[in-house]
């Protein structure tokens, strides 16, 4: 009854055929969208460049089971290989998990090999490269879904459902909020200590650590939700741990378009925080809230009534809600399962996409390059306003 499983995708007849590029041995995110990609039975990866170094790679691919035919020592490789093949074998879309400084060359590369692309946030390295890459992706009609996997929960799409359909009222003020503590651990062990972290490297990340990795979220899941955008904002980023180049904290004041203000905070030395995302939106009717480490629950408020809880697996939820729910109410749905629904969304547009098939007029619900470049926009502005000593700057997303 729960998660109808779209018939576009079982129009295909088949499973679609995924290749991969990073996520090999010892890297946690890779491992996260193999598992989101093959819940629903709908894809199987056949394929892959699982790291820079070739070694590394051919026995990631061995762990994996896969055809050492079909593991690369080189993405360029991968793709010069794979687009040679037979229609039958061909792969249908292309993972890609590697750091931030690589995502733009790789799905350039792979867009150009007509593949469609599924790519871990951020975006790209730089906006520069965001906007070059979102023209690539218009030229060669192919999809590209982005993996801001916090818009899979249900209970998100239920609270998209209140905001935008009015049922808060007038939205008035946002607060959105992503602590982690994991980072404070380094204060005693003379800077880094045992902590590695290449999102503090920027070469390798780019201009911001905290607000890059996980503030980026926190943007997402407040546009995602309510519609709006940033007008101006006014950021304050600091560096708590001694030795490193990029923040590790930041806080955010925003000015939201039709008059909303908004607080955003994001931080990784939030002492004894672990990934609590979490989102208020106060409206003038009512307001909510939802909280990522407790994800199947949505709080309704008003003055002067008892807070309501919406719970997930219910009747009483929007059809989006429902739609992205796998299990009845009262078994629990978390990360994975929210990863999933976003590979769900973006395989039904990539077997239509290889079925010839125009998208649903509704269109797909998955995270897209025009996310992904606000979120690049989010960071450099976030970066420069720090930075500047008129903090209040404008918020430009390019056309």
């Amino acid at each position: 009854m729960l998660n109808p499983h779209s018939p576009h995708l079982m129009s295909l007849k088949r499973k679609l055929r995924m290749g991969m590029i990073g996520g090999g041995r010892g890297a946690f995110i890779g491992s996260v969208h193999r598992m989101a990609a093959a819940l629903d039975g709908r894809i199987e990866l056949v394929a892959g460049c699982f790291s820079a170094d070739p070694k590394k790679s051919r026995l990631s691919g061995a762990d994996l089971f896969l055809d050492p035919d079909r593991v690369y020592g080189s993405y360029e490789e991968m793709a010069e290989a794979e687009s040679a093949r037979p229609a039958g074998e061909r792969l249908d879309f292309v993972s890609i998990v590697t750091r931030n400084n690589t995502h733009f060359d790789v799905a350039k590369t792979f867009l150009k090999a007509g593949f469609n692309i599924i790519c871990d946030k951020p975006l790209c390295f730089t906006l520069k490269e965001a906007v070059q890459l979102r023209k690539t992706i218009r030229e060669t009609g192919k999809v590209f879904a982005l993996t801001h996997n916090y818009t899979g929960y249900p209970m998100v799409k239920e609270a998209r459902h209140w905001a935008r359909s009015g049922a808060l009222g007038k939205i008035l003020k946002v607060v959105v909020e992503y602590p982690q503590g994991y980072a404070i651990t380094a204060l005693g062990n003379k800077g880094e200590g045992g902590i590695s972290n290449w999102r503090m490297d920027p070469s390798v990340a780019g201009p911001s650590n905290c607000m890059a990795d996980i503030g980026t979220h926190a943007h997402n899941l407040l546009r995602y939700i309510t519609g709006l955008e940033i007008e101006e904002l006014c950021a304050d980023l600091s560096t708590f741990i001694p030795g490193r180049p990029l923040d590790d904290d930041g806080n955010v004041l925003l000015r939201l378009n039709g008059g909303t203000k908004g607080i955003l905070y994001a931080s990784q030395v939030s002492n004894g925080d672990e990934n609590n995302l979490n989102i208020r939106v106060y409206g003038t009717k009512c307001s909510l809230e939802w909280y990522q480490e407790n994800p199947n629950d949505l709080i309704i408020k008003e003055v002067n009534q008892p807070r309501k809880v919406c719970r997930r697996g219910n009747s009483y939820l929007s059809k989006p809600a429902q739609d992205n729910t796998r299990t009845p109410f009262a078994h629990p749905e978390g990360f994975i399962e929210a990863f999933a629904n976003v590979y769900l969304a973006a395989a039904e547009a990539i077997a239509d996409e290889v079925a010839g098939k125009k998208p649903p007029k509704g269109g797909y619900d998955f995270p897209t390059v025009d996310d992904g470049i606000a979120g690049m926009v989010f960071i450099e502005t976030v970066v420069k306003s720090s930075k500047a000593k008129a903090k209040w700057t404008p918020f430009k997303l390019p056309k």
